[in-house]
């Protein structure tokens, strides 16, 4: 028994959909759905729990408007308070554009940051591709796990009934 991948690819999103609620109600371990677009529901199959990067993002943002205006304040009412033409020292709506712009960008910045860390994606890593189409036009499931050769049998023809247009076994 050895650990491997079955990589079926579809020409339809319907088809690809109905294969993946099947095996995976069949309890099939679903290692990955590759599609050209985003499908609605993919996300629910294979137990992707919702994102805490908006939080990321809120957070940093919030740390961003806070030190733009701390620093904005600090720097016009106490370490260098110039009048000029009668304007107060405190002059909040003053501020209010460059703290904006600091909160943007701190947070796109850490978000940026954040999702890249995340999701792994660094300069030296290594791709990998179970179907060439995958990145183009392809729906592609893959399966892991250990597989005996009636198992294998059996999902190559389930995932062929589901109208697979290509099923194959990759180590």
């Amino acid at each position: 028994m050895n650990s491997r991948f079955v990589v079926g690819t579809f020409d339809d999103e319907e088809k690809l959909m109905a294969a993946a609620i099947s095996l995976k109600n069949e309890g099939v371990k679903i290692y990955d759905i590759y599609t050209p677009f985003p499908v609605h529901g993919l996300d629910e199959i294979l137990d992707i729990s919702r994102s805490r990067l908006p939080f990321v993002t809120f957070a940093s943002g919030l740390i961003g408007l806070t030190i733009a205006a701390a620093f904005q304040i600090w720097t016009s009412a106490f370490a260098w308070p110039i009048n000029v033409g009668g304007k107060p020292m405190l002059s909040i709506p003053a501020f209010v554009p460059i703290a904006f712009e600091i909160m943007i960008l701190l947070g796109a910045l850490t978000t940026v940051a954040a999702f890249l860390f995340k999701s792994n994606l660094f300069p030296t890593k290594e791709e990998k591709l179970f179907e060439i189409k995958q990145t183009d036009d392809a729906f592609v499931i893959v399966l892991k796990g250990v597989y005996l050769q009636t198992d294998l049998e059996r999902l190559y023809k389930e995932l062929k009934s589901f109208g697979a247009s290509k099923v194959r076994l990759q180590e």
